[in-house]
């Protein structure tokens, strides 16, 4: 299992990415959560299979149809399995 915090830069607020993907990570059956950050860009945790992990970061690549994304910044860290589902943090 494994673990990878997710910073995106670009247009990625005001364009549904937090709800997306809640839907995306969800689908692949990843936990963790996902928030607006004060600076414009958008914070992801996600923990789950490797696979479905590389699965998640390439969708945060492009992000839904509205967005543009311009970066993607991910670190992995130490995998906890403590989180439950994958939510929306306001």
């Amino acid at each position: 299992m494994k673990r990878m915090h997710v910073y995106i830069s670009g247009r990625v607020q005001g364009v549904f990415f937090r709800a997306e993907t809640q839907r995306t990570a969800t689908s692949l059956k990843l936990t963790g959560w996902v928030r607006n950050m004060d600076d414009g860009r958008v914070e992801a945790v996600f923990e789950g299979e490797p696979d479905k992990i590389e699965r998640m970061l390439d969708w945060c690549h492009q992000g839904p149809p509205a967005s543009r994304v311009d970066r993607v910044e991910a670190a992995e860290e130490a995998f906890t399995g403590t989180m439950q589902g994958f939510r929306i943090v306001y």
